[in-house]
Protein backbone atom coordinates (compact mmCIF):
# COMPACT_ATOMS: atom_id res chain seq x y z
CA UNK A 1 0.00 0.00 0.00
CA UNK A 2 1.53 3.92 -0.73
CA UNK A 3 1.93 6.00 1.67
CA UNK A 4 -0.72 8.13 0.46
CA UNK A 5 -3.08 5.29 0.42
CA UNK A 6 -2.16 4.68 3.83
CA UNK A 7 -3.13 8.35 4.51
CA UNK A 8 -6.54 8.21 3.11
CA UNK A 9 -6.87 4.61 5.16
CA UNK A 10 -6.05 7.24 8.19
CA UNK A 11 -8.04 10.02 7.06
CA UNK A 12 -11.08 8.16 6.42
CA UNK A 13 -10.84 6.35 10.29
CA UNK A 14 -7.63 5.64 11.29
CA UNK A 15 -9.14 2.28 13.16
CA UNK A 16 -13.32 2.83 12.39
CA UNK A 17 -13.88 -0.90 13.48
CA UNK A 18 -11.41 -2.78 15.48
CA UNK A 19 -13.38 -6.30 15.53
CA UNK A 20 -14.83 -6.13 11.76
CA UNK A 21 -14.24 -4.23 8.45
CA UNK A 22 -13.55 -0.42 8.99
CA UNK A 23 -16.05 1.95 8.74
CA UNK A 24 -16.04 5.57 7.35
CA UNK A 25 -19.65 6.30 8.10
CA UNK A 26 -21.69 6.23 10.86
CA UNK A 27 -25.05 5.69 9.32
CA UNK A 28 -26.85 2.97 7.64
CA UNK A 29 -25.33 2.68 4.18
CA UNK A 30 -23.79 0.86 2.35
CA UNK A 31 -20.22 2.02 2.94
CA UNK A 32 -18.41 3.00 -0.35
CA UNK A 33 -14.44 3.30 0.41
CA UNK A 34 -14.34 0.21 1.62
CA UNK A 35 -11.18 -0.51 -0.67
CA UNK A 36 -8.98 1.77 1.26
CA UNK A 37 -9.92 -0.23 3.98
CA UNK A 38 -8.48 -3.55 4.91
CA UNK A 39 -10.43 -5.91 7.58
CA UNK A 40 -8.90 -5.68 11.08
CA UNK A 41 -10.28 -7.97 13.09
CA UNK A 42 -9.90 -8.29 17.13
CA UNK A 43 -11.97 -7.44 19.97
CA UNK A 44 -9.50 -6.50 22.42
CA UNK A 45 -12.55 -6.25 25.15
CA UNK A 46 -11.87 -8.64 28.08
CA UNK A 47 -15.39 -8.11 29.68
CA UNK A 48 -18.05 -10.64 30.31
CA UNK A 49 -20.54 -8.43 31.38
CA UNK A 50 -22.88 -5.79 29.57
CA UNK A 51 -20.96 -2.23 29.75
CA UNK A 52 -23.18 0.92 29.85
CA UNK A 53 -22.28 3.74 27.42
CA UNK A 54 -23.11 7.12 28.18
CA UNK A 55 -22.69 10.91 26.81
CA UNK A 56 -21.50 13.38 29.37
CA UNK A 57 -24.41 16.27 29.83
CA UNK A 58 -25.79 18.13 32.46
CA UNK A 59 -28.99 16.56 34.03
CA UNK A 60 -32.70 17.77 33.03
CA UNK A 61 -34.22 20.17 35.68
CA UNK A 62 -37.15 18.59 36.59
CA UNK A 63 -40.51 19.72 39.26
CA UNK A 64 -40.81 17.82 42.03
CA UNK A 65 -43.74 15.95 40.90
CA UNK A 66 -44.42 12.58 40.00
CA UNK A 67 -44.22 11.86 35.78
CA UNK A 68 -46.32 10.40 33.94
CA UNK A 69 -44.70 8.26 31.51
CA UNK A 70 -45.97 6.36 28.35
CA UNK A 71 -43.80 3.39 26.37
CA UNK A 72 -44.65 4.50 22.66
CA UNK A 73 -42.81 2.29 20.96
CA UNK A 74 -40.11 -1.76 22.09
CA UNK A 75 -38.59 -2.76 19.08
CA UNK A 76 -35.62 -4.51 17.42
CA UNK A 77 -33.92 -3.07 14.47
CA UNK A 78 -32.24 -6.06 13.10
CA UNK A 79 -33.02 -6.47 9.42
CA UNK A 80 -34.40 -2.70 9.22
CA UNK A 81 -31.42 -1.19 5.87
CA UNK A 82 -33.77 0.02 3.56
CA UNK A 83 -36.76 -0.46 4.71
CA UNK A 84 -39.19 2.09 6.03
CA UNK A 85 -38.91 3.68 9.68
CA UNK A 86 -41.47 2.14 12.42
CA UNK A 87 -44.38 3.50 13.27
CA UNK A 88 -46.74 3.78 15.65
CA UNK A 89 -49.67 5.83 16.95
CA UNK A 90 -49.22 8.57 19.49
CA UNK A 91 -52.25 9.86 21.52
CA UNK A 92 -51.68 12.94 24.41
CA UNK A 93 -51.41 11.33 28.31
CA UNK A 94 -55.21 11.44 29.13
CA UNK A 95 -54.40 10.18 32.66
CA UNK A 96 -52.47 12.83 34.48
CA UNK A 97 -54.07 14.21 37.34
CA UNK A 98 -52.53 17.42 35.65
CA UNK A 99 -53.08 18.71 31.82
CA UNK A 100 -50.00 21.46 32.21
CA UNK A 101 -46.36 20.24 31.97
CA UNK A 102 -43.34 22.23 32.95
CA UNK A 103 -40.95 19.12 31.97
CA UNK A 104 -41.60 16.75 28.79
CA UNK A 105 -38.74 14.04 28.54
CA UNK A 106 -38.22 11.91 25.44
CA UNK A 107 -35.86 8.37 26.82
CA UNK A 108 -34.11 6.46 24.36
CA UNK A 109 -33.28 2.92 26.00
CA UNK A 110 -31.03 0.12 23.82
CA UNK A 111 -29.13 -2.80 24.20
CA UNK A 112 -26.90 -4.83 21.66
CA UNK A 113 -24.77 -7.27 21.75
CA UNK A 114 -22.00 -8.70 18.77
CA UNK A 115 -20.57 -6.81 16.63
CA UNK A 116 -21.97 -3.70 14.60
CA UNK A 117 -21.34 -0.48 12.67
CA UNK A 118 -22.49 2.94 14.18
CA UNK A 119 -25.63 3.59 13.12
CA UNK A 120 -26.95 7.27 12.69
CA UNK A 121 -31.14 7.05 13.52
CA UNK A 122 -33.71 9.58 13.99
CA UNK A 123 -37.10 9.67 16.03
CA UNK A 124 -39.61 11.62 14.48
CA UNK A 125 -43.48 12.66 15.85
CA UNK A 126 -45.76 14.11 12.98
CA UNK A 127 -42.68 14.46 10.49
CA UNK A 128 -41.06 16.83 13.63
CA UNK A 129 -37.90 15.48 14.40
CA UNK A 130 -37.24 15.34 18.06
CA UNK A 131 -33.87 13.59 18.39
CA UNK A 132 -31.02 12.62 15.91
CA UNK A 133 -28.74 10.17 17.68
CA UNK A 134 -25.51 7.53 16.84
CA UNK A 135 -25.99 3.85 17.99
CA UNK A 136 -23.05 2.63 20.43
CA UNK A 137 -20.93 0.06 18.94
CA UNK A 138 -21.63 -3.19 20.57
CA UNK A 139 -18.84 -6.10 22.03
CA UNK A 140 -19.50 -9.74 22.29
CA UNK A 141 -20.35 -9.01 25.79
CA UNK A 142 -23.06 -6.42 25.22
CA UNK A 143 -23.90 -2.83 26.00
CA UNK A 144 -26.44 -0.87 27.20
CA UNK A 145 -27.34 2.90 26.84
CA UNK A 146 -29.76 5.50 27.47
CA UNK A 147 -30.17 8.75 26.09
CA UNK A 148 -32.68 11.46 27.52
CA UNK A 149 -33.66 14.41 26.26
CA UNK A 150 -35.45 17.54 27.38
CA UNK A 151 -38.41 17.93 24.43
CA UNK A 152 -40.55 20.50 26.28
CA UNK A 153 -40.16 23.22 23.82
CA UNK A 154 -42.10 20.88 21.15
CA UNK A 155 -45.57 21.37 23.68
CA UNK A 156 -47.96 21.52 21.40
CA UNK A 157 -47.29 18.73 18.61
CA UNK A 158 -47.43 17.02 21.81
CA UNK A 159 -50.58 18.04 22.99
CA UNK A 160 -52.18 16.43 19.88
CA UNK A 161 -52.78 12.91 18.12
CA UNK A 162 -49.79 11.88 15.95
CA UNK A 163 -47.67 9.52 14.44
CA UNK A 164 -44.55 8.50 15.75
CA UNK A 165 -41.41 7.53 13.04
CA UNK A 166 -38.57 5.91 14.27
CA UNK A 167 -35.74 5.05 11.30
CA UNK A 168 -32.48 2.98 12.08
CA UNK A 169 -31.28 1.32 9.49
CA UNK A 170 -29.13 -1.91 10.52
CA UNK A 171 -27.55 -4.60 8.34
CA UNK A 172 -27.66 -8.22 9.92
CA UNK A 173 -25.77 -10.97 8.24
CA UNK A 174 -22.63 -13.36 9.31
CA UNK A 175 -20.56 -11.09 10.18
CA UNK A 176 -22.59 -7.92 11.49
CA UNK A 177 -24.54 -9.57 13.97
CA UNK A 178 -25.63 -7.01 16.02
CA UNK A 179 -29.54 -6.10 17.01
CA UNK A 180 -30.52 -2.87 18.43
CA UNK A 181 -33.20 -3.86 21.19
CA UNK A 182 -34.80 -0.17 21.73
CA UNK A 183 -37.57 1.75 23.99
CA UNK A 184 -39.14 4.71 23.31
CA UNK A 185 -40.92 6.29 26.04
CA UNK A 186 -42.00 10.20 27.31
CA UNK A 187 -42.04 11.58 30.80
CA UNK A 188 -44.78 14.07 31.19
CA UNK A 189 -43.64 16.30 34.97
CA UNK A 190 -46.85 17.98 35.87
CA UNK A 191 -46.29 22.00 37.04
CA UNK A 192 -46.31 22.68 40.60
CA UNK A 193 -47.12 26.11 39.81
CA UNK A 194 -49.11 27.13 36.44
CA UNK A 195 -46.21 30.15 35.91
CA UNK A 196 -47.75 31.08 32.25
CA UNK A 197 -45.77 31.83 28.76
CA UNK A 198 -43.48 34.61 28.51
CA UNK A 199 -44.37 38.21 26.87
CA UNK A 200 -44.52 37.96 23.20
CA UNK A 201 -43.61 34.56 23.13
CA UNK A 202 -40.07 34.78 23.78
CA UNK A 203 -38.65 32.23 25.84
CA UNK A 204 -42.23 30.02 25.63
CA UNK A 205 -42.98 26.80 23.42
CA UNK A 206 -44.13 27.46 20.18
CA UNK A 207 -48.36 27.20 19.49
CA UNK A 208 -47.38 25.56 16.18
CA UNK A 209 -44.68 23.46 14.66
CA UNK A 210 -44.34 22.56 11.12
CA UNK A 211 -42.43 19.96 9.84
CA UNK A 212 -39.66 20.33 6.81
CA UNK A 213 -38.61 17.03 6.45
CA UNK A 214 -39.87 14.05 3.76
CA UNK A 215 -43.15 12.65 4.20
CA UNK A 216 -44.14 8.96 5.03
CA UNK A 217 -43.46 6.47 3.40
CA UNK A 218 -39.75 6.72 2.87
CA UNK A 219 -37.65 3.87 2.80
CA UNK A 220 -34.84 5.88 5.11
CA UNK A 221 -35.29 8.19 7.62
CA UNK A 222 -37.64 11.43 7.14
CA UNK A 223 -34.21 13.51 6.71
CA UNK A 224 -33.63 15.14 3.31
CA UNK A 225 -29.92 13.60 1.76
CA UNK A 226 -27.35 15.92 0.04
CA UNK A 227 -24.86 14.49 -2.28
CA UNK A 228 -22.79 17.04 -3.56
CA UNK A 229 -22.35 20.68 -3.20
CA UNK A 230 -24.61 21.68 -6.32
CA UNK A 231 -27.49 19.22 -4.72
CA UNK A 232 -30.85 22.06 -3.05
CA UNK A 233 -33.27 19.85 -1.14
CA UNK A 234 -36.68 21.72 -0.46
CA UNK A 235 -39.96 21.41 1.31
CA UNK A 236 -42.77 23.70 0.57
CA UNK A 237 -44.79 24.96 4.08
CA UNK A 238 -47.84 27.30 4.97
CA UNK A 239 -48.11 29.37 7.68
CA UNK A 240 -51.48 30.76 9.90
CA UNK A 241 -51.99 34.41 9.03
CA UNK A 242 -51.86 35.10 12.45
CA UNK A 243 -48.24 33.90 13.44
CA UNK A 244 -46.40 37.13 15.04
CA UNK A 245 -42.81 34.74 15.53
CA UNK A 246 -40.80 31.92 13.70
CA UNK A 247 -37.55 30.08 14.18
CA UNK A 248 -36.43 27.47 11.79
CA UNK A 249 -34.91 24.55 13.88
CA UNK A 250 -32.17 22.64 11.42
CA UNK A 251 -31.21 19.04 12.48
CA UNK A 252 -27.52 18.53 10.53
CA UNK A 253 -25.26 14.96 10.41
CA UNK A 254 -22.49 14.29 7.82
CA UNK A 255 -21.84 10.72 6.89
CA UNK A 256 -19.80 8.49 4.29
CA UNK A 257 -17.60 10.82 2.44
CA UNK A 258 -17.85 13.87 4.48
CA UNK A 259 -18.23 12.30 7.63
CA UNK A 260 -14.80 13.53 8.50
CA UNK A 261 -14.89 16.62 6.61
CA UNK A 262 -12.65 18.44 8.39
CA UNK A 263 -10.01 16.43 7.22
CA UNK A 264 -10.33 16.33 3.72
CA UNK A 265 -7.61 17.37 1.35
CA UNK A 266 -7.50 20.50 -0.73
CA UNK A 267 -8.56 20.10 -4.73
CA UNK A 268 -5.05 22.02 -5.77
CA UNK A 269 -3.04 19.47 -3.21
CA UNK A 270 -4.65 16.31 -5.48
CA UNK A 271 -4.53 17.37 -8.95
CA UNK A 272 -0.63 19.05 -7.79
CA UNK A 273 0.41 15.66 -7.22
CA UNK A 274 -1.71 13.66 -9.89
CA UNK A 275 -3.15 11.34 -7.48
CA UNK A 276 -5.83 8.72 -8.47
CA UNK A 277 -8.88 9.80 -6.01
CA UNK A 278 -11.48 11.91 -6.08
CA UNK A 279 -11.58 15.87 -5.49
CA UNK A 280 -12.35 16.18 -1.72
CA UNK A 281 -13.19 19.45 -1.68
CA UNK A 282 -10.76 20.92 1.39
CA UNK A 283 -11.42 21.08 5.03
CA UNK A 284 -14.89 23.80 5.23
CA UNK A 285 -18.60 23.16 5.29
CA UNK A 286 -21.70 24.90 5.87
CA UNK A 287 -25.21 24.31 5.96
CA UNK A 288 -27.05 27.27 3.32
CA UNK A 289 -31.06 27.38 4.35
CA UNK A 290 -32.74 29.88 2.04
CA UNK A 291 -36.62 30.97 1.91
CA UNK A 292 -38.18 31.13 -1.33
CA UNK A 293 -35.24 31.39 -3.17
CA UNK A 294 -32.99 33.96 -0.80
CA UNK A 295 -30.32 32.96 1.93
CA UNK A 296 -31.83 33.87 5.58
CA UNK A 297 -29.04 31.80 7.86
CA UNK A 298 -26.48 29.53 7.72
CA UNK A 299 -25.35 26.43 10.56
CA UNK A 300 -21.37 25.99 10.62
CA UNK A 301 -21.93 22.12 12.48
CA UNK A 302 -19.94 21.31 15.39
CA UNK A 303 -17.98 18.18 14.32
CA UNK A 304 -19.48 15.06 16.01
CA UNK A 305 -17.18 12.26 15.91
CA UNK A 306 -19.46 9.47 16.06
CA UNK A 307 -18.99 5.81 17.84
CA UNK A 308 -17.36 4.39 15.56
CA UNK A 309 -14.92 7.24 14.77
CA UNK A 310 -11.30 7.36 14.32
CA UNK A 311 -10.66 4.58 16.90
CA UNK A 312 -13.95 2.66 18.33
CA UNK A 313 -12.49 2.23 21.25
CA UNK A 314 -11.93 5.75 22.60
CA UNK A 315 -15.83 5.77 22.87
CA UNK A 316 -16.21 2.61 25.32
CA UNK A 317 -17.92 3.77 28.05
CA UNK A 318 -17.66 7.75 27.11
CA UNK A 319 -18.94 8.56 23.66
CA UNK A 320 -18.00 11.88 21.91
CA UNK A 321 -19.46 15.40 22.75
CA UNK A 322 -23.26 15.09 20.67
CA UNK A 323 -23.13 11.66 19.55
CA UNK A 324 -25.83 10.24 21.87
CA UNK A 325 -27.94 13.59 20.98
CA UNK A 326 -26.50 15.76 18.23
CA UNK A 327 -27.18 19.24 18.43
CA UNK A 328 -29.70 21.63 16.30
CA UNK A 329 -29.50 25.34 15.00
CA UNK A 330 -32.07 27.54 15.49
CA UNK A 331 -32.40 30.34 12.78
CA UNK A 332 -34.87 33.08 13.76
CA UNK A 333 -37.26 33.89 11.05
CA UNK A 334 -39.10 36.50 12.41
CA UNK A 335 -37.93 39.56 10.27
CA UNK A 336 -39.16 37.81 6.82
CA UNK A 337 -42.86 36.85 8.46
CA UNK A 338 -44.01 40.14 6.54
CA UNK A 339 -43.22 37.96 3.34
CA UNK A 340 -45.04 35.02 4.43
CA UNK A 341 -47.96 36.08 5.95
CA UNK A 342 -50.01 35.67 2.97
CA UNK A 343 -52.14 32.43 3.02
CA UNK A 344 -49.78 31.20 0.27
CA UNK A 345 -47.42 28.18 0.29
CA UNK A 346 -43.52 28.91 0.64
CA UNK A 347 -40.59 26.97 0.64
CA UNK A 348 -37.53 26.17 2.50
CA UNK A 349 -34.23 25.01 1.09
CA UNK A 350 -30.86 23.52 1.98
CA UNK A 351 -27.76 22.96 0.47
CA UNK A 352 -24.08 22.30 1.52
CA UNK A 353 -21.32 24.45 0.79
CA UNK A 354 -18.56 21.94 -0.61
CA UNK A 355 -19.91 19.00 -0.07
CA UNK A 356 -19.34 15.50 -0.66
CA UNK A 357 -21.63 12.39 -0.32
CA UNK A 358 -23.55 12.69 2.10
CA UNK A 359 -25.38 14.92 4.43
CA UNK A 360 -28.99 14.79 6.16
CA UNK A 361 -30.99 17.79 6.54
CA UNK A 362 -34.49 18.56 7.75
CA UNK A 363 -36.07 21.21 10.25
CA UNK A 364 -38.95 22.26 12.47
CA UNK A 365 -40.35 25.57 11.93
CA UNK A 366 -41.46 26.49 15.61
CA UNK A 367 -44.48 29.19 14.83
CA UNK A 368 -46.11 31.64 17.91
CA UNK A 369 -49.65 32.53 17.16
CA UNK A 370 -51.31 35.74 18.23
CA UNK A 371 -54.60 33.93 19.75
CA UNK A 372 -56.02 37.62 19.88
CA UNK A 373 -56.58 37.90 16.42
CA UNK A 374 -56.46 36.36 12.76
CA UNK A 375 -54.13 38.19 11.00
CA UNK A 376 -51.28 39.55 11.75
CA UNK A 377 -48.70 41.93 9.79
CA UNK A 378 -45.57 42.64 9.00
CA UNK A 379 -42.31 43.86 6.91
CA UNK A 380 -38.61 42.86 6.29
CA UNK A 381 -36.76 46.07 6.56
CA UNK A 382 -32.95 45.31 5.62
CA UNK A 383 -31.56 42.07 5.03
CA UNK A 384 -27.74 41.29 4.27
CA UNK A 385 -25.92 38.40 3.54
CA UNK A 386 -21.64 38.90 3.84
CA UNK A 387 -21.09 35.83 1.69
CA UNK A 388 -18.28 33.47 3.07
CA UNK A 389 -15.11 34.45 2.14
CA UNK A 390 -13.00 31.37 2.02
CA UNK A 391 -8.96 31.66 2.06
CA UNK A 392 -6.72 28.74 1.39
CA UNK A 393 -2.62 29.16 2.04
CA UNK A 394 -1.17 26.48 0.30
CA UNK A 395 2.90 25.62 1.10
CA UNK A 396 3.30 21.38 -0.10
CA UNK A 397 6.12 19.66 -1.46
CA UNK A 398 4.90 16.30 -3.01
CA UNK A 399 2.90 14.72 -0.28
CA UNK A 400 4.34 16.70 3.12
CA UNK A 401 3.28 19.80 3.32
CA UNK A 402 0.63 22.44 5.35
CA UNK A 403 -2.74 23.87 4.38
CA UNK A 404 -4.46 27.01 6.06
CA UNK A 405 -7.75 27.20 5.48
CA UNK A 406 -9.47 30.41 6.83
CA UNK A 407 -13.14 31.83 6.36
CA UNK A 408 -15.69 34.18 7.83
CA UNK A 409 -19.00 35.36 7.01
CA UNK A 410 -22.31 37.20 8.89
CA UNK A 411 -26.21 37.12 8.10
CA UNK A 412 -28.33 40.08 9.54
CA UNK A 413 -31.94 40.74 9.25
CA UNK A 414 -34.40 43.40 10.22
CA UNK A 415 -38.06 43.18 10.05
CA UNK A 416 -41.08 44.20 12.50
CA UNK A 417 -44.42 42.19 12.61
CA UNK A 418 -47.46 43.82 14.54
CA UNK A 419 -49.94 41.94 16.42
CA UNK A 420 -51.81 42.38 19.86
CA UNK A 421 -48.55 42.33 21.71
CA UNK A 422 -47.78 45.35 19.70
CA UNK A 423 -45.54 46.52 16.67
CA UNK A 424 -42.47 44.55 17.49
CA UNK A 425 -39.22 44.99 15.75
CA UNK A 426 -36.74 42.11 15.43
CA UNK A 427 -33.09 42.21 15.03
CA UNK A 428 -31.21 38.51 13.76
CA UNK A 429 -27.56 38.38 13.17
CA UNK A 430 -25.00 35.82 12.95
CA UNK A 431 -21.37 35.72 12.35
CA UNK A 432 -18.98 33.36 12.07
CA UNK A 433 -15.11 32.36 11.77
CA UNK A 434 -13.31 29.42 10.89
CA UNK A 435 -9.93 28.26 10.52
CA UNK A 436 -8.20 25.08 9.98
CA UNK A 437 -4.86 24.33 9.88
CA UNK A 438 -3.64 21.15 8.31
CA UNK A 439 -0.67 19.40 7.86
CA UNK A 440 0.70 16.55 6.18
CA UNK A 441 3.52 14.29 6.79
CA UNK A 442 5.87 11.93 7.00
CA UNK A 443 4.85 10.73 3.10
CA UNK A 444 1.63 10.74 4.17
CA UNK A 445 2.06 8.78 7.15
CA UNK A 446 1.19 12.09 9.35
CA UNK A 447 -1.65 13.97 9.49
CA UNK A 448 -2.51 17.13 11.90
CA UNK A 449 -5.52 18.72 11.96
CA UNK A 450 -5.89 22.08 14.10
CA UNK A 451 -9.42 23.42 13.50
CA UNK A 452 -11.85 26.24 15.35
CA UNK A 453 -15.43 27.29 14.59
CA UNK A 454 -17.18 30.54 16.31
CA UNK A 455 -20.40 30.41 15.51
CA UNK A 456 -22.22 33.41 16.80
CA UNK A 457 -25.71 34.96 17.05
CA UNK A 458 -28.21 37.32 18.58
CA UNK A 459 -31.54 38.34 18.72
CA UNK A 460 -33.23 41.16 19.77
CA UNK A 461 -37.02 42.25 20.06
CA UNK A 462 -38.49 45.39 20.81
CA UNK A 463 -41.85 46.79 21.00
CA UNK A 464 -42.32 50.59 22.82
CA UNK A 465 -43.50 48.84 25.85
CA UNK A 466 -41.17 45.38 25.84
CA UNK A 467 -37.71 43.79 25.22
CA UNK A 468 -36.17 40.80 24.33
CA UNK A 469 -32.25 40.08 23.78
CA UNK A 470 -30.39 36.98 23.54
CA UNK A 471 -26.89 36.16 22.65
CA UNK A 472 -25.11 32.89 21.56
CA UNK A 473 -21.25 32.56 21.18
CA UNK A 474 -20.45 28.98 20.53
CA UNK A 475 -16.49 28.21 19.78
CA UNK A 476 -15.39 24.47 18.70
CA UNK A 477 -12.01 23.52 18.65
CA UNK A 478 -11.05 20.36 17.52
CA UNK A 479 -7.29 19.19 17.73
CA UNK A 480 -6.42 15.55 15.56
CA UNK A 481 -3.24 13.71 15.89
CA UNK A 482 -3.47 10.71 13.07
CA UNK A 483 -0.31 8.85 12.42
CA UNK A 484 0.65 5.41 10.80
CA UNK A 485 4.13 3.94 11.81
CA UNK A 486 5.81 1.03 9.86
CA UNK A 487 7.49 -0.74 12.23
CA UNK A 488 9.76 -3.03 9.47
CA UNK A 489 8.49 -6.21 10.99
CA UNK A 490 4.80 -6.41 9.49
CA UNK A 491 3.48 -4.58 12.08
CA UNK A 492 2.37 -1.06 12.18
CA UNK A 493 1.17 1.12 14.52
CA UNK A 494 -1.76 3.62 14.42
CA UNK A 495 -1.48 6.16 16.85
CA UNK A 496 -4.53 8.84 17.52
CA UNK A 497 -4.55 11.74 19.76
CA UNK A 498 -7.96 13.90 19.57
CA UNK A 499 -9.06 17.33 21.65
CA UNK A 500 -12.69 18.02 21.06
CA UNK A 501 -14.93 20.43 22.36
CA UNK A 502 -17.96 22.44 22.74
CA UNK A 503 -18.14 25.99 24.44
CA UNK A 504 -21.10 28.46 24.74
CA UNK A 505 -21.78 31.36 26.52
CA UNK A 506 -25.46 32.68 26.64
CA UNK A 507 -27.05 35.60 27.58
CA UNK A 508 -30.96 36.27 27.58
CA UNK A 509 -32.21 40.02 28.83
CA UNK A 510 -36.39 40.35 29.12
CA UNK A 511 -39.11 38.31 29.42
CA UNK A 512 -38.30 36.41 32.09
CA UNK A 513 -36.01 37.87 33.19
CA UNK A 514 -31.67 38.42 32.63
CA UNK A 515 -29.66 35.12 33.28
CA UNK A 516 -26.09 34.35 31.57
CA UNK A 517 -25.40 30.84 30.76
CA UNK A 518 -21.76 29.21 30.47
CA UNK A 519 -20.84 25.62 29.21
CA UNK A 520 -17.23 24.13 28.78
CA UNK A 521 -17.27 21.11 27.61
CA UNK A 522 -13.69 19.52 26.62
CA UNK A 523 -12.87 15.65 25.52
CA UNK A 524 -9.12 14.74 25.30
CA UNK A 525 -8.51 10.71 23.71
CA UNK A 526 -5.03 8.70 22.99
CA UNK A 527 -4.34 5.70 21.58
CA UNK A 528 -1.76 3.28 20.05
CA UNK A 529 -2.67 0.07 18.21
CA UNK A 530 -0.25 -2.42 16.93
CA UNK A 531 -2.00 -4.37 13.88
CA UNK A 532 -0.10 -6.89 12.03
CA UNK A 533 -1.82 -7.95 8.74
CA UNK A 534 -6.12 -7.81 9.21
CA UNK A 535 -5.02 -8.31 13.21
CA UNK A 536 -5.25 -5.89 15.82
CA UNK A 537 -2.23 -7.52 18.32
CA UNK A 538 -1.97 -4.97 21.38
CA UNK A 539 -3.25 -1.65 22.28
CA UNK A 540 -3.80 1.16 24.69
CA UNK A 541 -6.65 3.90 24.76
CA UNK A 542 -7.62 6.27 27.28
CA UNK A 543 -10.81 9.22 27.23
CA UNK A 544 -10.62 12.20 29.56
CA UNK A 545 -13.74 14.73 29.47
CA UNK A 546 -14.54 17.93 31.91
CA UNK A 547 -17.49 19.29 31.89
CA UNK A 548 -19.01 22.26 33.32
CA UNK A 549 -22.04 23.98 33.27
CA UNK A 550 -23.33 26.82 34.88
CA UNK A 551 -26.11 29.14 34.89
CA UNK A 552 -26.61 31.56 38.13
CA UNK A 553 -29.74 29.22 39.06
CA UNK A 554 -28.42 26.08 38.29
CA UNK A 555 -24.61 24.53 38.25
CA UNK A 556 -23.26 21.23 37.11
CA UNK A 557 -19.76 19.59 36.69
CA UNK A 558 -18.41 16.05 35.69
CA UNK A 559 -15.24 14.97 35.06
CA UNK A 560 -14.60 11.35 34.49
CA UNK A 561 -11.93 9.36 32.80
CA UNK A 562 -11.36 5.90 31.22
CA UNK A 563 -7.95 3.55 30.30
CA UNK A 564 -9.05 0.35 27.94
CA UNK A 565 -12.58 0.69 28.26
CA UNK A 566 -12.25 1.20 32.22
CA UNK A 567 -13.51 4.03 34.19
CA UNK A 568 -10.62 5.41 36.16
CA UNK A 569 -12.51 8.45 37.84
CA UNK A 570 -15.80 10.21 37.96
CA UNK A 571 -16.25 13.09 39.81
CA UNK A 572 -19.98 15.05 39.87
CA UNK A 573 -21.56 17.82 41.81
CA UNK A 574 -23.56 20.02 41.49
CA UNK A 575 -21.76 23.47 42.20
CA UNK A 576 -20.43 26.03 40.51
CA UNK A 577 -16.38 26.28 39.65
CA UNK A 578 -14.41 28.91 38.68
Amino acid sequence: MTSVLRLLLLLLLSLSLLHHSLSATANNYIHKKTHFRPELISDLSTKTHPTTFFEVTKPIQLPKTKPCSYLLLQHDFGYTYGSPPVLANYTPPSNCPSQNFAKIVLQWEATCKGTQFDRIFGVWLGGVELLRSCTAEPTASGIVWTVKKDITRYYSLLMNNQTLAVFLGNLVNDVYTGVYHAKITIHFYPAEVNSGNSVSGYGSSADLIIPISQNIPSNDGLWFRIGNSADTTSKKFMIPQNAYRAVVEVYVSFHENDEFWYTNLPNNFITANNLSMPLQNGAFREVVVALDGMEIGAVWPFTVIYTGGFNPLLWRPITGIGSFDLPSYDIEVTPFLGTILDGKTHEFAFRVTNALNVWLIDANLHVWLDKESVKTEGQLLKHSVLPAVVSLVSNFTGINGNFLTTVNKSVSSVGWVKSSHGKIATNAIQLFDFSNFMVLGKDGDLQIVNQIINFNDSVDAKSSSSFFSTKSSKRFPLYLYLEDVDNGNGTFSMVTNLTLGYNEQGVKDGGSGFSVSSLKNLQNGQSVLLRKGKSIVAGSWSTQQAYQYGDGKFCYFRNVSSSNSAILHDEEGKTCRK
